[in-house]
């Protein structure tokens, strides 16, 4: 391997803001933050809104969208365009 051309690797401090949850994993994203962890030692710090602990699909809270709710949706938007096909014929 080539020396000097690997991002620095490293165990890094995640904090998913939308739920205010903190998480150790190693990355080489780079920070200029700091944070002290819960071991007293200091680690890189990084902000993200979204994890694996607050995304729908792994929470299970996902939004359902029933066919009631595409039916009215396609109705709105091309509702319109049946009823002129309809009057010219």
């Amino acid at each position: 391997m080539k020396p000097d051309i690997h991002p620095v690797y490293r165990t890094v401090v995640f904090h998913d803001t939308s739920i205010d949850h903190y998480f150790l994993i190693g990355s080489s994203v780079q920070t200029d933050k700091i944070i002290e962890w819960n071991d007293g030692q200091t680690y890189p710090y990084y902000a993200i809104e979204v994890s694996s602990e607050s995304h729908s699909f792994y929470t299970g809270k996902q939004r359902a969208v029933g066919k009631e709710g595409r039916i009215a949706n396609f109705n709105r938007r091309f509702g319109h365009l049946a009823s002129k096909a309809q009057g010219e014929k």
